[in-house]
């Protein structure tokens, strides 16, 4: 990690079009959860204020109930203290390859007989975003995703495979036994793709790899490489990729 990974990511005015929208989390549930795990793995956290001073730190303790966060501080951090009297800095931190951001407000410095700690509100929405290339979701059952693809050595032959799993990278698709196989580096132009309503693309595939997924040879899983997105096209599938995880999230929870 590169310390322009951990710098937060710039956001739009709320009143225009905002290409980050699918990445804002506003769920009070769920930003507890999210600042649980932070603090359970002691996880570092970067404290970015807008001149670009940076205050590195972990969460100590969560309190959704007072609506406070409080982090460990030095009371002789002279940082910690311009931070703190600017009352405006913006958190950065990772949860494997999920990168968090949020903004503090209200921070005030708590000290006690032993230790330290700077508290903040707790906040009212968080970002999060998915590290490129890094993470594979499962798409959800209801309403199986497709992959509609020419075959390569049939070229009359269109063919509508069920999407198993997609990245920003990449996917893998069902390929049923009865259909003619399909072989390692062949590459798919024009595969539209359509994963719900509202994520539908062209792509071109590569595929990489062919997997037998069922003992009985009731099908072979294809690991194919993904590229020739639009930059529009691209920030739907993170979207989606963001949202997903957000469901099947909130139905473990459930």
């Amino acid at each position: 990690m590169t310390p322009l990974d951990t710098q937060p990511a710039p956001l739009t005015d709320a009143d225009r079009f905002d290409p980050v929208s699918g990445f804002r989390v506003d769920s009070a549930r769920e930003i507890t959860s999210l600042m649980r795990q932070l603090n359970d793995a002691a996880t570092p956290i970067q404290l970015v204020s807008p001149d670009g001073m940076v205050v590195r730190t972990i969460l100590w303790s969560v309190d959704p109930d007072a609506g406070r966060l409080s982090f460990r501080a030095d009371p002789d951090d002279h940082q910690m203290t311009r931070l703190i009297e600017g009352d405006d800095a913006t958190a950065v931190a990772y949860l494997d390859a999920v990168k968090l951001q949020f903004d503090l407000q209200d921070m005030l410095l708590v000290r006690g007989s032993r230790a330290c700690a700077m508290q903040a509100r707790m906040p009212r929405q968080m970002y999060r975003f998915q590290r490129r290339q890094a993470f594979r979701v499962r798409t959800l059952d209801r309403g199986m995703p497709t992959a509609v693809v020419r075959h390569p050595s049939i070229p009359d032959m269109t063919l509508q495979l069920p999407v198993v799993d997609v990245s920003i990278g990449g996917c893998a698709l069902l390929l049923p036994d009865t259909t003619p196989p399909l072989e390692p580096g062949s590459e798919l132009h024009g595969v539209l793709i359509a994963l719900d309503a509202d994520t539908r693309f062209v792509a071109t595939l590569r595929l990489h790899h062919v997997t037998s997924i069922q003992p009985h040879g009731q099908g072979v899983r294809l690991g194919c490489g993904l590229s020739g997105l639009s930059g529009e096209s691209e920030r739907a599938l993170q979207r989606y990729i963001d949202h997903t995880q957000k469901r099947r999230r909130l139905l473990s929870l459930s």
